[in-house]
């Protein structure tokens, strides 16, 4: 099995009374795509955002457990919270573009730390566009607003402004729910490239694209970890009853 990028040791959290998982651990490793599926209200949202510490400034909620990142622990008092943030980049399930430019979109995260020059402007476009399989299809649209593009266009555009900061590793939450098949193929097909270089954990819109994009897949119900273990082997060979019910369609 690769390095672990990520221990998830013993997570529980609570909103307010509603508690959203229980006793939660795993390890996610490097450089491969991990699935986080189940019915909705499982939890799996929750996970993603609490690696980013999106949920810091949601009042009345209570973690129990540890999260460490490269063996860090990302909520010790020393953990610089926007450094994390770069490494860890989330996208989210509506595109969301920036107003302004393609361009703009991209460079705004690069340009708030500070990069300088025309070239390496360029190398960050280039590289994040390609990277989110979009450069073809908007190289000569740089300068255009953000917004003409398709919707498809603008949930890759999202991936690429995430990748701009070189994150190591990418949270990507049903980025594909609104998107047509085959700008969801264009989307599956860039994450298989990005992995070659990110630990990517995915929420996925349908059991289908979990069965086609998992090296690993994690099975959620009710906050509770059901099932964890490589995608084909958990696709084809579930272990427990839940699982399967799932998997096969006879609830959720």
């Amino acid at each position: 099995m690769p390095k672990t990028k990520i221990n998830i040791k013993n997570i529980s959290y609570f909103y307010g009374e509603k508690q959203a998982l229980n006793n939660v651990t795993l390890d996610v490793p490097e450089k491969e795509i991990t699935v986080f599926f189940g019915p909705a209200g499982g939890g799996k949202t929750t996970i993603l955002r609490l690696i980013n510490r999106l949920n810091d400034l949601v009042e009345g909620t209570k973690l129990e457990g540890k999260i460490y990142v490269d063996g860090r622990d990302i909520y010790s008092p020393e953990t610089n919270v926007p450094d994390l943030r770069r490494q860890v980049g989330m996208v989210f399930a509506l595109p969301l573009p920036l107003p302004g430019t393609v361009r703009e979109n991209v460079l705004y995260g690069p340009m708030l730390a500070h990069i300088n020059g025309r070239a390496q402007e360029d190398e960050i476009l280039y590289r994040s566009l390609s990277q989110a399989a979009l450069w073809d299809e908007v190289k000569d649209r740089l300068d255009d607003p953000a917004s003409e593009l398709s919707g498809g266009q603008q949930q890759r555009l999202c991936i690429a402004r995430s990748l701009a900061l070189e994150p190591d590793v990418l949270l990507l939450d049903e980025p594909t729910s609104g998107l047509d098949p085959i700008s969801t193929a264009k989307v599956e097909e860039s994450l298989f490239a990005l992995k070659e270089e990110y630990t990517i954990i995915i929420v996925p819109h349908s059991i289908q694209q979990a069965g086609r994009v998992a090296d690993r897949a994690a099975f959620f119900l009710m906050g509770e970890l059901i099932e964890y273990k490589p995608g084909k082997e958990l696709f084809t060979n579930p272990q427990q009853e839940k699982t399967e019910d799932y998997i096969t369609g006879r609830f959720g």
